[in-house]
C-alpha cells in the first residue's frame, strides 16, 4: 500500500470518528433517563403515619409534577434517541457524503463563532465606552483619521479590540467562503466578506450604541441564509440517498445473505480500525485534562515530590484512564478493539516463536474481542461505580488472560503433534514449541499463586483458577502425547499398544475438562442466583451448558461406545500365530509395517489389530477385497446390521477425511 493509500485510509477513519464521540456524550447522559446514585432510600417501616397526611390538593401538586417531570424525560429521551440514530446515520455514510456533511455543519459552525465573536468584541467596545464617558472621548475613526497611533494601539483601549475582531471576522469570512455549499456567485461571495466584518467596521464609526449592539444578528442574516437555503435545496437529494441506501442494503440481502452484508460494511466501514482511533482519542482527552489538573498545584511541592508517590501518582493517573475508558458502550466498544489488536499482535509473537504460519492468530483477536465484550455486559461494566467498575475491569482482564492462554494451546499442540509424528530432526523447533509449553504451565501457575495469596475466596476466583488448571491439564496431556510419539519414532518395532496410551491420556483430559465444565456451569449458577443475574448471564449459562457440557458428553460416549463395538469386532477375528507370519512373510496393508503380531479376516487376510480397528472406523469391510470382517450371529443380524450401517453412515465421511490417530480418545472433548 503507498503512502498516498494510507494517508486517505487515516483521513476516511478520522471522518468517522465524530459520531462516535457523539453518541458517547448521548450515552454519558444514559439517553436523558433518570439514574439511580446509589443513596440509600428510606425504608417504609421507618414512615409513620404523621409523614404521609397529604391533603388533596398536596396530592394534585405532586400528580401534576409527577406528569410533568414523566414528559420532560421522555422528551429528553426522544431527542437523545434522535441524536444517536443521526450520528449512527453520518457514521455509515459513504466518504463523498460524509465531507459534504462536515462541510456544511463547519458552515453552520462558522456563522456561530462569529456572531458570538462579534457580541464579545461590540460589548466589550461599550463597556469601555461607558468607563471613559466622563472625559473626553473621541471615535476609533477620528483616530485613524488623525493617526493617533497611541489610542489605536492601546492595549486596554477600544481600538485595539476592533483590529483583533477585524482579522478574526476575515479569517472566518475566507473559510466560509471556501467552505459553504450555496451558490458561489462573485456578488454573493463579496457580500459575505463584508457581512462578517459590518460590526467591526460600525464599531469605527459614531454610530448609536443601540444599533452597535445588534450590527451581530444583522451581520449573521446572509451566511445564515445561505446555510438554509443549502438545508432546503438538499433535503429532496437526502432523502434520495436514504432510500438508494435502503434499497443497497435491500437487494444485497436477499441476494447474499443479511450476515455478508454485515461483513461488507463492517470492511467498508473499518469498524475496528475507527473504535481504535477513537477510545485512543478519548482516553488523551481525559489524559490532557488530568495532567492540567496536576499542574495547577504548586511547583514547589511537585519538585519535592519522591520517586515513590510520581509513580503512585501514575498508577492513579492509569486507574483514572482505565475507568473512564469503560464508561459507556461505545468506550467499551473502543476498548475491545484495543485488545484485540493487541492479542492479535500477542498471537504473531507466539507465531514467530513457533516458525509457524497457520491463521490461527488471526481467530484469537476476534475471540478475544468477543469475550471481553460479553464478560463487560454480562457483569454489567458501565453500570458500576468507578471503585467496583475497576475491579470489575481488572477480573475480567484475568479471565481473558486465561482464555488466551487456551488459545495459545491451540496454536502449540498441533505444533507439537506434527513435530513429533514427521520425526522433525530441527532441534530448534522442538525446542521453541517446548518453551511455549513451558510458559503455559509457569504462567498459569505464578498467576494462581499470586491470586490465592492476595484475594479471599470467590467465584471469581474459582473461576480463574478452573480455566488456568484446564489449560495447566491441556499442555501436560499434549506433552505426555508428545512424547509417546517421539519414543514411538525411535523405536524399530511397531509399538501396538501406543493407540491405547494415546487413548488413554486423552480420555483422561478430556474428563478433567468436562469436570471442570460443569463445575464452571455451577459457579456461574452461584452468581446468577445470589450474586448478579441478568439476561446476558443466563442466555451465556444455556449456551455453556449446551455446547460445553451436551455436546461434549454425548461425543465423548460416542466416541467410547464407537472404540469399545470396534474392539470387540476385532477380538471376533483370529489371531494369527507366529508361524502363519513367518509364512506369509508380508507387512500390514494398511499401515506398510512389519507384521509381529496380527489379525486373520474371513477371507484370510492379515492386517494389525490396531490398524484394523482404526479401519472399522470407516467401514465393515476388508480393505483389500471388501468382503465382511466378522461373523454376524444370526439371531443378532438384523439389528447389528441396522445399528452397524446407522453408524457407518454417520461417521465414514467425517472419519475418511481426518487422520485416525487424532480420532482416537477424542473422549468428552
Amino acid at each position: 500500500m503507498s503512502l498516498r493509500s494510507k494517508a486517505l485510509a487515516l483521513v476516511e477513519v478520522l471522518l468517522r470518528v465524530p459520531p462516535l464521540f457523539v453518541v458517547d456524550e448521548f450515552l454519558k447522559v444514559s439517553l436523558g433517563l433518570p439514574v439511580s446514585n446509589g443513596e440509600d432510600v428510606p425504608s417504609l417501616s421507618n414512615v409513620t403515619d404523621d409523614h404521609v397526611d397529604i391533603t388533596d390538593s398536596e396530592t394534585n401538586y405532586y400528580d401534576a409534577n409527577f406528569y410533568n417531570a414523566f414528559f420532560f424525560t421522555l422528551l429528553k429521551f426522544l431527542i437523545c434517541c434522535l441524536g444517536c440514530m443521526s450520528a449512527l446515520c453520518v457514521f455509515v455514510l459513504y466518504t463523498k457524503h460524509l465531507i459534504i456533511v462536515y462541510l456544511y455543519l463547519m458552515s453552520v459552525g462558522i456563522v456561530f463563532v462569529s456572531y458570538w465573536t462579534n457580541v464579545s468584541a461590540i460589548k466589550q467596545i461599550q463597556a469601555l465606552a461607558l468607563s471613559t464617558s466622563d472625559g473626553p472621548s473621541t471615535s476609533i475613526l477620528e483616530d485613524i483619521l488623525n493617526l493617533n497611533m497611541k489610542n489605536l494601539l492601546d492595549l486596554d483601549g477600544p481600538g485595539i479590540l476592533v483590529i483583533q475582531n477585524f482579522a478574526i471576522q476575515f479569517l472566518l469570512s475566507v473559510l466560509f467562503r471556501n467552505v459553504h455549499l450555496g451558490p458561489r456567485h462573485p456578488t454573493v461571495q463579496k457580500l459575505l466578506s463584508l457581512s462578517f466584518m459590518a460590526p467591526s467596521f460600525m464599531a469605527m464609526l459614531p454610530v448609536p450604541s443601540n444599533l452597535l449592539h445588534h450590527s451581530p444578528v444583522f451581520s449573521s442574516l446572509l451566511p445564515l441564509f445561505l446555510v438554509k437555503y443549502v438545508l432546503w435545496s438538499s433535503a429532496y437529494n437526502v432523502i434520495q440517498v436514504i432510500y438508494a441506501g435502503y434499497q443497497h442494503g435491500r437487494l444485497f440481502v436477499s441476494n447474499y445473505g443479511l450476515s455478508a452484508l454485515v461483513e461488507t460494511e463492517w470492511m467498508r466501514l473499518n469498524v475496528p480500525c475507527v473504535l481504535r482511533v477513537f477510545w485512543v482519542m478519548r482516553v488523551a482527552e481525559h489524559a490532557i485534562l488530568l495532567l492540567m489538573d496536576n499542574y495547577d498545584e504548586d511547583t514547589e511541592e511537585v519538585i519535592k515530590v519522591s520517586t515513590l508517590l510520581a509513580v503512585q501518582s501514575l498508577a492513579s493517573m492509569a486507574k483514572s484512564l482505565l475507568v473512564t475508558g469503560c464508561e459507556t458502550i461505545t468506550a467499551v466498544l473502543g476498548m475491545t478493539s484495543v485488545i484485540s489488536f493487541f492479542c492479535h499482535y500477542i498471537g504473531n509473537f507466539f507465531q514467530w516463536i513457533l516458525l509457524t504460519d497457520e491463521e490461527e492468530d488471526k481467530s484469537i483477536g476476534t475471540v478475544s474481542a468477543i469475550l471481553f465484550y460479553i464478560l463487560a455486559l454480562q457483569t454489567g461494566l458501565t453500570s458500576l461505580n468507578p471503585e467496583k467498575r475497576f475491579i470489575r475491569l481488572c477480573r475480567n482482564f484475568c479471565l481473558l488472560f486465561t482464555a488466551l492462554l487456551h488459545f495459545l494451546h491451540n496454536i502449540v499442540n498441533p505444533m507439537l503433534m506434527s513435530l513429533s509424528a514427521s520425526h522433525n530432526p530441527s532441534t530448534h523447533r522442538h525446542v521453541r514449541a517446548l518453551g511455549v509449553c513451558a510458559f503455559l504451565i509457569i504462567f498459569p501457575i505464578s498467576l494462581l499463586v499470586y491470586l490465592w495469596s492476595q484475594h479471599t475466596i470467590s467465584t471469581w476466583l474459582l473461576a480463574v483458577s478452573a480455566f488456568s488448571i484446564e489449560v495447566i491439564v491441556k499442555v501436560i496431556v499434549s506433552l505426555m502425547i508428545y512424547s509417546l510419539f517421539l519414543i514411538d519414532a525411535y523405536r524399530s518395532t511397531f509399538w501396538e499398544q501406543l493407540d491405547d496410551y494415546v487413548y488413554y491420556i486423552r480420555a483422561f483430559g478430556n474428563t478433567i475438562e468436562f469436570c471442570f465444565g460443569i463445575f464452571l456451569f455451577f459457579n456461574g449458577a452461584w452468581i446468577l442466583l445470589f450474586e448478579s443475574g441478568g439476561a446476558i448471564r443466563a442466555v451465556m449459562m444455556c449456551i455453556h451448558a449446551y455446547f460445553n457440557i451436551w455436546c461434549e458428553a454425548r461425543a465423548g460416549w460416542s466416541v467410547f461406545m464407537k472404540r469399545r463395538t470396534a474392539v470387540n469386532k476385532i477380538n471376533s477375528l483370529r489371531e494369527a500365530s507366529a508361524d502363519q507370519l513367518d509364512r506369509l512373510d508380508d507387512v500390514c496393508a494398511i499401515c506398510y509395517q512389519e507384521m509381529h503380531s496380527a489379525k486373520i479376516t474371513r477371507c484370510n487376510h492379515y492386517f494389525h489389530g490396531v490398524c484394523l480397528r482404526k479401519w472399522l472406523y470407516v467401514q465393515d469391510r476388508c480393505p483389500l477385497c471388501h468382503d465382511i470382517l466378522y461373523k454376524i450371529d444370526s439371531d443378532n443380524k438384523d439389528n447389528n446390521s441396522e445399528t452397524g450401517n446407522e453408524e457407518n453412515s454417520n461417521n465414514q465421511n467425517l472419519l475418511l477425511e481426518e487422520d485416525p490417530d487424532l480420532l482416537l480418545g477424542e473422549g468428552v472433548r
